[in-house]
């Protein structure tokens, strides 16, 4: 037992040590990453307490306001094709949450649902929005919701594209990424690691309309990640707990009028997480998109921006 033990242990230093060795990786250029990603329309915002968010504030100026939420890992990029379709008609706002993209770690190294909800509506506040509708991809869906009960006197109404909060599949296969995340020990490398070939991987595994991925996505992803203080910032992130007891109280508690979009292929958040929100929600509305995995709105951004637009063009109940 004890050689087996002392075998099993010397191959796990010998796997990190390959994986330090392939995938180190330094922090990215502050100053690059701004100039590559963060040129107008971008801007950026101070909302106090040391914390400056990287915002778009696009489309129709006099327009109802649409305010989005990316995923885990993603950034305010992955919601350009629903700026380019609806910002005629919108005012639309994008943002990177704490921990991503252009506006970098939360100087609190908080990243629980009352960090995220809380600097988002400390933004609003700044930006002296006081009615907007919301939508959230993935673990932005999970804070748009999480919002929602809260603050249901400023979401006039509320989309949840393949939202996190469902209970979780324990024989679902991750992606590479997120596998690491949640392995002690590998975990930790992530501060330091960015193998260009895990983001690739993950991408192509989340998606089922495989023509978006590109060299530039990918590389855009990695670039972000790499960004002074996000790689740790993940890792904490995934050391808080995700899915809690009182998930379904919470959402059905929800009285904001919802639209549900959810792509049928979803591997990372299946598909029947749109019953498990419409069973909660009274009221809302369930798209499924069949061939589409968990980024509707650039795998099929002209279908879902229009049911966006239906959707938010009825009176709110």
């Amino acid at each position: 037992m004890k050689r087996a033990l002392k075998w099993i242990g010397g191959g796990l230093l010998v796997l990190i040590a390959a994986l330090v060795l392939i995938g180190y990786a330094p922090d990215s250029d502050r100053a690059t990453m701004r100039a590559k990603y963060g040129a107008p329309p971008s801007q950026f915002i101070d909302i106090g307490g040391g914390l400056t968010m990287h915002v778009r504030d696009q489309g129709n100026k006099d327009g109802p306001v649409l305010v989005l939420l990316h995923g885990s890992n993603a950034s305010l990029h992955t919601w350009e094709p629903w700026v380019a379709r609806l910002g005629a008609k919108y005012r639309v706002i994008s943002l990177d949450q704490i921990g991503h993209g252009l506006t970098g770690p939360n100087p609190t190294d908080q990243y629980d649902a009352d960090a995220f909800t809380g600097t988002l509506d400390a933004l609003m506040v700044r930006m002296g929005v006081s009615k907007f509708a919301l939508a959230g991809n993935s673990m932005g869906g999970g804070v748009a919701w999480a919002y929602a009960s809260v603050h249901p006197d400023k979401v006039v109404k509320l989309i949840l594209v393949d939202a996190a909060g469902p209970p979780e599949d324990p024989n679902r296969k991750l992606p590479l990424g997120f596998r690491m995340l949640r392995t002690p020990g590998i975990n930790r490398l992530v501060d330091y690691i960015s193998p260009r070939s895990v983001f690739a991987q993950s991408l192509h595994q989340t998606v089922s309309n495989q023509a978006i991925v590109s060299d530039a996505v990918i590389d855009r992803y990695r670039d972000l990640n790499r960004y002074p203080g996000n790689r740790r910032a993940t890792r904490l992130r995934s050391e808080v707990t995700r899915v809690h007891a009182d998930n379904a109280a919470q959402v059905a508690s929800i009285t904001v009028s919802t639209l549900i979009l959810w792509g049928a292929e979803d591997k990372l958040i299946p598909a029947s997480g749109a019953d498990w929100f419409a069973a909660r929600i009274k009221g809302s509305r369930k798209i499924v998109y069949p061939g589409i995995g968990h980024l509707p709105m650039e795998e099929t951004p002209d279908r879902s921006a229009q049911d966006v637009d239906a959707f938010l063009s009825q009176p709110a109940s």
